[in-house]
């Protein structure tokens, strides 16, 4: 985990301190969001061991909603350097939470990914509509999501941040120009994660270890600024 936290920290500061930046572009967007079914193991507070294929939910349309936001640094060569972190969520099934022994496991303040992300784009590629521009990109961070558990009977109810493992992220999209600052995108986003959860314990417990990888697709709706 440190040595995930260190490269994230060296690949920020290097697209911060790029001094040859041609723009920055402000993005921001919404969009629907989904979460791959995974596996959830480890153990209960207590001690009693968890293994099940969880069917997660992202419901993104319910309050807090799905959402994400990003900075980036375009050069000359239309090569990009910035960070982006996103609003995703996950919800576990009632099923699967009476199997695992739960009342509630969901990261609904957020499963917060947060990556240094290095994007490409493609201006002019479509020479009867020089409006449009194709991009990519990928990024590398740390997942830090708002964990809600709570073990059937138990009195200790989890309810904070946690900053979990590593993430990856990757995204292909069309930007349409409206002027030379503001335009309109759409894009596919996926983003995964390895999770590494603590469940709070009742007193005399030992803490509960919760792990997950969670998998996340979206197709995105957004604004962005460039100047």
């Amino acid at each position: 985990m440190k040595n995930s936290l260190a490269s994230l920290g060296l690949v920020a500061v290097a697209a911060l301190a790029t001094p040859a930046a041609a723009e920055m572009e402000l993005s921001l967007y919404v969009g629907i969001q989904s979460v791959d079914n995974s596996t959830l193991s480890g153990t209960l507070p207590g001690g009693a061991p968890i293994s099940r294929s969880v069917d997660w939910a992202g419901k993104p349309l319910e309050n807090p909603f799905y959402y994400g936001g990003r900075a980036i640094w375009w050069m000359d060569n239309n090569i990009g350097f910035g960070l982006e972190g996103t609003h995703a969520k996950a919800y576990a099934s009632s099923g699967d939470l009476a199997a695992l022994g739960l009342s509630r496991f969901e990261l609904s303040d957020g499963h917060n990914i947060i990556t240094a992300n290095v994007m490409k784009r493609w201006p002019g590629a479509f020479a009867k509509t020089p409006r449009f521009t194709p991009y990519v990109g990928g990024g590398v961070g740390v997942a830090i999501p708002h964990v809600d558990a709570q073990v059937i009977g138990s009195p200790v109810r989890t309810f904070g941040y946690e900053t979990t493992g590593l993430a990856l992220r990757g995204l292909a999209g069309l930007k349409y120009e409206l002027n030379e600052n503001w335009a309109l995108f759409s894009e596919y986003q996926v983003t995964w994660s390895d999770n590494d959860i603590t469940i709070d314990p009742a007193p005399g417990q030992l803490a509960g270890k919760a792990s997950v990888e969670l998998v996340t697709h979206a197709v995105n709706f957004g604004i962005s600024y460039n100047f």
